[in-house]
């Protein structure tokens, strides 16, 4: 079967229902790499070509599943691998309610899942070691994470409090009752 015909029997094999496919749970055999790409801003390619048709996206990205650092299309009876350039998904929006402690953090991604950040979707920032650049993300689902496209980190930023961890200062944002740390505060 080609590629083409590979990615359009994915589609067929899928239950309806309503909600997440219980990916986690289907166990078929893999059945290889296809030429299937999500791009760093979110953009998903087939064949080296962006798909333009954001339910075919939405629908791709309802049977993603990690395993370890790899990341498979999975169906009831198909295990295909693709790539991902750095995060399955791109948190495009943030909405902001409360203050303080009490405030909570609704990311939405570019395939409008939502999630509120806390305990069971941590923040993270990862700082590049050469350039010091830092690159968020924010766990949306089982080991699948977004990450913060800039202009959401930069209202994250906005929000930001100091808070002492370790005898460092840290500026970071709260959400349903937790401190996340997204930058250290330099001292002079």
């Amino acid at each position: 079967m080609n590629e083409t015909g590979k990615a359009n029997d994915l589609l067929t094999q899928l239950p309806m229902s309503k909600g997440l496919p219980p990916v986690h749970r289907w166990n078929p055999d893999f059945c290889g790499n296809i030429d299937m790409r999500i791009a760093r801003d979110g953009t998903w390619y087939y064949l080296g070509t962006p798909i333009g048709r954001k339910p075919m996206v939405k629908l791709f990205s309802s049977i993603i599943r990690r395993d370890g650092d790899d990341y498979f299309l999975v169906t009831p009876v198909e295990k295909v691998g693709i790539t991902v350039d750095d995060a399955p998904f791109v948190a495009v929006a943030l909405d902001v309610t409360g203050e303080g402690e009490q405030q909570v953090l609704r990311f939405t991604n570019n395939v409008d899942d939502q999630v509120e950040a806390g305990p069971d979707h941590p923040l993270r920032v990862v700082t590049d070691p050469v350039t010091q650049a830092p690159s968020p993300y924010v766990l949306m689902r089982s080991n699948l994470e977004a990450l913060i496209h800039r202009n959401v980190f930069y209202q994250l930023v906005e929000l930001a409090v100091t808070r002492q961890i370790a005898d460092q200062q840290w500026l970071g944002v709260w959400s349903r009752g937790e401190f996340y740390p997204i930058g250290q505060v330099d001292h002079p």
